[in-house]
C-alpha cells in the first residue's frame, strides 16, 4: 500500500516576534532567510541555533595559515572558525576539528560540506581536545592550534540543553548529553560543602553559601533541583535577603550567570581538560608552530597564561602574549557575548 506523506505545519506563535527557540524557524535557516538572520546580528544578537564565531581576524592574523599547512580547531563549534582557516589554506593541506558534542559535530561536518570542504581537506573528530596527543599519533604534528573554550551559542539557546538560566529546561549542561551526570544528578550527589567549593573554585561565588544552603534544603525536602527554572528560583530565594534596590536585579543575574557556569566547568570537567591540553600542546606542535586560545573567565585564563610562561621558562616557546588581546568595541557592540573573550598566543620553539 502507498504510504502518504502528510504535511507537517510550522510551529505557530503568538505576537509579531517568535519567543521560543522551535519557533524560531526563520533563524535556523540561514541559507533561506538571510535577511532575518541579518537583522538578528545587527541588533546585537545571535540567531537562533547559531553561533557568530569571536576575534576571527585576530585569530588569522597571529596564526599565519599558508596553504599546505596541517591546522587542529580543538573545539569545533559552529565550524565559523574552521571554515575561515579552511578559506587561508586555498584547498592545499589539511585541517582536523575536533568536538565532544555529537549532536551539533554532525550538523557542523554537513555545514563545512555544503560549503565545498570535504573530507579531503577536513576531518571531524569526535573526541574531546584533552587527547590532542592522540590526535596528534595519527595525523601527524600542527603548524598552527586554535582552542576557543567558550560555550556555542546553538548548545546556549536550546532548552534542552539546559545551559541557560532564562530559559526552561531539564538542568542538563553536559557538552555530550550522551554521556556522564548532568547537572541535576550531580546536585543530587553531592554534599553541601562540595557544592559550595564548586561555587567558589569554579566562579568566585559571593553568596556561594547562601545558594548550596537553598539548594540543599529544598533537596532534603523532596524537592528536587532538575530543571534550569528550578536552580534561578532557588537562587533568588537564596538572595531574597538583598536590599530591595536597583542593584538587587543585577546581582540575582550575575550569581545565576556563575552558578550556571559553575555547574557547567564540574559536569564536564573543563579545568582538567584544559589542564591535560595545555600539557600536551608543545608536544603536538611542529617547530614555530603557533597556538591561539580563546578564554572566558578568569579562571581559564589564569591556567593558559600560567601554562604558556612556564613553557616559555622550559624552552618548548620561543614567543608568548605578554598581554590579553581583547575584541573591538565594535565586535562587542555586534556580538555581546564576546565582550568577555580574552586571546592568548604561543608560538613554539624551532628546536621541537
Amino acid at each position: 500500500m502507498e504510504q502518504i506523506n502528510t504535511h507537517k505545519r510550522r510551529v505557530r506563535y503568538s505576537g509579531k516576534y517568535p519567543k521560543k527557540f522551535e519557533e524560531k524557524y526563520k533563524e535556523h535557516n540561514p541559507e533561506k532567510y538571510q535577511d532575518t538572520i541579518a537583522h538578528v546580528i545587527e541588533k546585537g544578537s545571535t540567531p537562533a541555533g547559531m553561533h557568530i564565531s569571536i576575534m576571527v581576524k585576530e585569530i588569522l592574523d597571529f596564526l599565519q595559515i599558508q596553504p599546505g599547512q596541517q591546522g587542529l580547531d580543538a573545539t569545533l563549534g559552529y565550524g565559523g572558525h574552521t571554515s575561515a582557516m579552511l578559506e587561508k589554506l586555498q584547498g592545499k593541506g589539511h585541517i582536523y576539528g575536533l568536538d565532544v558534542d555529537p549532536i551539533e559535530s554532525a550538523k557542523t561536518k554537513e555545514r563545512l560540506a555544503k560549503k565545498g570542504y570535504d573530507e579531503s581537506i577536513v576531518t571531524v573528530k569526535l573526541i574531546n581536545f584533552a587527547h590532542i596527543d592522540k590526535v596528534a599519533e595519527e595525523t601527524g604534528k600542527f603548524d598552527f592550534i586554535l582552542a576557543d573554550l567558550g560555550v556555542s551559542s546553538m548548545q546556549i539557546d536550546n532548552p534542552a540543553r539546559g545551559f541557560s538560566y532564562k530559559i526552561d529546561g531539564p538542568l542538563d549542561l553536559r557538552m555530550n548529553p550522551q554521556k556522564g551526570s548532568s547537572a541535576a544528578q550531580r546536585l543530587q550527589e553531592i554534599t553541601k560543602e562540595e557544592f559550595i567549593g564548586m561555587l567558589i573554585e569554579n566562579s568566585d561565588e559571593p553568596y556561594a553559601e547562601e545558594i548550596a544552603t537553598v539548594v540543599y534544603n529544598k533537596q532534603k525536602q523532596g524537592q528536587p533541583i532538575d530543571t534550569t527554572t528550578a536552580l534561578r528560583e532557588a537562587i533568588e530565594e537564596a538572595l531574597s535577603f538583598l536590599p530591595d534596590d536597583k542593584e538587587k536585579k543585577d546581582k540575582i543575574k550575575k550569581s545565576c550567570q556563575r552558578t550556571f557556569q559553575a555547574l557547567r566547568i564540574d559536569v564536564n570537567s573543563e579545568f582538567e581538560v584544559l589542564y591535560a591540553f595545555l600539557e600536551k600542546l608543545p608536544t603536538v606542535l611542529k617547530p614555530n608552530g603557533r597556538v591561539a586560545i580563546l578564554t572566558f573567565h578568569s579562571g581559564e585564563d589564569r591556567l593558559v597564561k600560567k601554562a604558556f610562561k612556564q613553557g616559555k621558562k622550559e624552552g618548548f616557546y620561543q614567543e608568548i602574549s605578554k598581554d590579553v588581546i581583547r575584541p573591538s568595541a565594535e565586535e562587542c557592540r555586534q556580538n555581546g557575548r564576546a565582550r568577555s573573550t580574552k586571546m592568548r598566543w604561543a608560538i613554539a620553539s624551532d628546536l621541537l
